[in-house]
């Protein structure tokens, strides 16, 4: 158990319109802060004023990318209650990058006390316009003081929180999405299934050609064969061919979602095929002229559920469910949107209550 304390703003900002937030925009009043110290542990929990943060040149984290990052949100239920979804799985996976990246794990039950913590202290702040929530960004850093590449003695543990607005505004519409065939993203035994920033810089360039193009989102392929579907820029990635969905398996080289987990056991339990295998962009493409790719999507916790209506790939354009929102991926999104939002009974356990 943490002993957090607390210090309270003596300036409050003034909240923005929460009909007009955007995405990422703006930031709350507090911020949890806590520091590790080698032979210490975790230590000086603290909830403190959000401002800026002082750091030396040398810091290593600016020089050697020792950093990792999580998302999740805090949701207004229409009965008053705050509820999280499945916070203790960005715990574990806070910690699964940690252990790749030499960082000091942090106990899952401190990650949601803390999370629980700072959230209560800025609770005025999650909107209640439908569709919107309160983004929870926990990170952690390498705060030594020196050049010379090694695991830091020290290191920072911060939680920021973002009103955000719905992700579609305009509603929910299909993305279209260009196949890369010219960079790759991770390999296995490198860092493509832990959640940190080299991973995001490292899409960068495939981004901004895909969005040259008129494209929103990149597919990767592997990058070992360069033929292995593996997932969509900041989300993971399925498709439904011929009544059955398929996604690519966690096998170290793809961020293994909690969205995606959560897509996976709903089809389960509701008596959908679905399968965890290889599959080629080949395969995908054949299906697609033979009218057999019936609906895809893309799964993380900005957007819940992304319907992608068009692929790119090599010049050849597919078009899935003459670019509509197909019925499965209608579905999944209102059923996860109505257990994150406190709507529907949540038979699965998945909601805890701040």
């Amino acid at each position: 158990m943490l002993d957090i304390k607390i210090t309270r703003t003596s300036n409050p900002q003034k909240k923005p319109d929460s009909k007009n937030l955007g995405f990422g925009r703006y930031f709350t009043d507090h911020m949890f802060v806590m520091d590790y110290t080698d032979g210490r542990g975790w230590h000086d929990a603290r909830i403190v004023p959000y401002s800026n943060m002082s750091f030396d040149p040398a810091t290593m984290v600016f020089h050697y990318a020792q950093e990792s990052f999580e998302g999740l949100k805090a949701y207004h239920a229409d009965d008053g209650r705050i509820l999280l979804f499945r916070p203790e799985k960005n715990a574990e996976r806070l910690n699964r990058t940690h252990d790749r990246l030499c960082m000091p794990e942090l106990p899952v039950e401190d990650f949601i006390q803390a999370v629980k913590a700072v959230v209560s202290v800025d609770r005025d702040w999650i909107p209640t316009e439908p569709g919107t929530s309160l983004y929870i960004r926990p990170f952690a850093i390498a705060t030594d003081i020196a050049i010379g590449v090694h695991p830091s003695h020290t290191y920072k543990f911060i939680i920021i929180l973002s009103p955000v607005g719905a992700y579609y505004p305009e509603g929910m519409n299909p993305v279209k999405i260009y196949v890369e065939d010219e960079y790759v993203r991770a390999v296995k035994g490198g860092t493509g299934f832990a959640k940190c920033g080299g991973n995001y810089a490292a899409s960068v360039k495939s981004q901004d050609k895909a969005n040259a193009k008129g494209y929103t989102q990149v597919l990767w392929l592997d990058g070992v064969h360069r033929k292995y579907i593996e997932e969509v820029g900041t989300m993971n990635v399925f498709f439904k061919i011929n009544g059955e969905v398929l996604t690519a398996p966690i096998e170290g080289s793809i961020l293994p979602g909690v969205t995606r987990d959560s897509c996976i056991q709903l089809l389960k339990k509701w008596g959908v095929p679905v399968s965890e295998r290889r599959f080629t962009i080949d395969e995908l493409m054949e299906a697609a002229r033979a009218g057999k790719l019936e609906e895809a999507f893309g799964s993380g916790t900005a957007a819940v559920i992304s319907p992608i209506g068009e692929l790119n790939f090599e010049g050849e354009i597919a078009t899935i469910n003459g670019f509509k929102i197909g019925e499965l991926t209608q579905k999944l999104y209102d059923t996860l949107t109505a257990i994150q939002w406190g709507k529907a009974k949540d038979d699965l356990g998945w909601t805890t209550e701040i």
